[in-house]
């Protein structure tokens, strides 16, 4: 009879083995995730000051400085060469889409509602892929769809009076960050993972550039760029940094501990923008929209569930 000794691990609560690298990845996961909030937050807190592109952009101009650092160490300076692939063009012209559109969402609404909102995500990802990427519909991801759908409008409900159509803002940034995410499946495996971040965030960077010139010389008051003040600077600055760490915290989980184990972690970002909505700018979410978010996070639990349910052994 065979023994199996298991060291540095302990059984989980559905039987299953988790080892000391799975404990790891799902605190590095978490953190991460909560590390993202950090920034929407300074977001919202400089409403006005600055145009949200002219934004954007700093914020990857400071993330693709540091990305290129580490990459230009790992691989050589000639990896620092602009990507001729096109996929990677439409990751950088999606992942912009998605900051511009989580800029707007946090200035037009509360943090966690906008957040909240955010959190459809999955469920896009879900449609995309039967759309692009040939997947089979399920019914699992209609029922997601429908549950997302109905959390969507019990959020949006006290927003939309005060907001108007600006409350759309949190679905662009989901649905640009479904189309990332297609993008990413995509490109897999072209390049290393700090190549593919690098990629990412240097065409984004050069995308958000372009949108904030032309964004000034339209002329439109709210894309017109003046001179900020350094504080300005210094928080745009901070906000690529808190996201390039998050990025790095995030992918150090999954390394650890897989995609799949560390997926449900992803909703302590929703838990960390409801904490700093409630003590930085006192936004109180009301019961409604708290029924809203645990439906909507329970549509993406349920098609998380299920995807590893199905997974093979």
């Amino acid at each position: 009879m065979a023994v199996v000794v298991r060291l540095g691990g302990r059984i989980s609560g559905d039987g299953t083995f988790m080892h000391n690298s799975d404990r790891a990845g799902l605190l590095y996961a978490l953190a991460g995730f909560c590390t993202l909030s950090i920034g929407d937050a300074i977001v919202k807190g400089m409403m006005g000051t600055w145009p949200a592109p002219a934004m954007a952009a700093t914020r990857y101009v400071v993330g693709s400085a540091l990305l290129a650092l580490l990459l230009a160490r790992s691989e050589g300076v000639k990896a620092l060469a602009l990507p001729r692939d096109k996929l990677q063009w439409v990751r950088g012209m999606a992942i912009s889409c998605a900051a511009i559109g989580m800029f707007f969402a946090v200035w037009v609404m509360p943090l966690a509602e906008a957040t909240t909102i955010a959190f459809t995500q999955p469920v896009i990802t879900a449609l995309l892929a039967m759309m692009f990427l040939g997947e089979r519909a399920r019914k699992s991801t209609w029922i997601a769809c429908g549950m997302a759908f109905v959390g969507v409008i019990i959020v949006l409900r006290p927003n939309f009076e005060a907001a108007g159509w600006g409350v759309l803002f949190p679905l662009m940034a989901a649905c640009a960050m479904a189309v990332t995410i297609i993008a990413n499946r995509k490109v897999h495996g072209r390049a290393s993972v700090l190549a593919m971040q690098y990629y990412m965030s240097v065409t984004a960077m050069i995308i958000l550039l372009t949108v904030t010139v032309a964004g000034h010389l339209s002329g439109l008051e709210p894309f017109v760029l003046t001179w900020p003040h350094w504080t300005v600077l210094a928080r745009c600055a901070l906000i690529g940094f808190t996201a390039t760490l998050a990025q790095w915290l995030i992918y150090m989980g999954t390394a650890k501990a897989g995609a799949g184990t560390v997926a449900p972690m992803t909703y302590g970002q929703l838990l960390m923008a409801i904490t700093m909505g409630w003590v930085f700018f006192d936004d109180v979410p009301d019961g409604l929209a708290v029924v809203g978010a645990a439906i909507i996070i329970g549509a993406g639990l349920y098609l998380w569930h299920d995807g590893r349910t199905r997974r093979p052994a």
